[in-house]
């Protein structure tokens, strides 16, 4: 199989920070649950989505 040119490959846009990021070897079976560029995006993207579904008290 030839390389393929980094531009070439699929990319996605990352839910957190929504930056552009391409498709890697590792994530070729799971490439259409991948939602997040790196885990700090996914350890990130989880505590807003917990803190979302919490309502907070406020005090008024």
């Amino acid at each position: 199989m030839r390389m393929r040119k980094k531009q070439d490959l699929p990319s996605k846009l990352c839910v957190c920070c929504g930056l552009p990021f391409a498709w890697r070897k590792k994530w070729e079976r799971d490439w259409e649950g991948v939602k997040f560029c790196s885990d700090r995006c996914r350890q990130q993207g989880a505590a807003q989505a917990g803190s979302a579904a919490k309502p907070r008290n406020s005090i008024a």
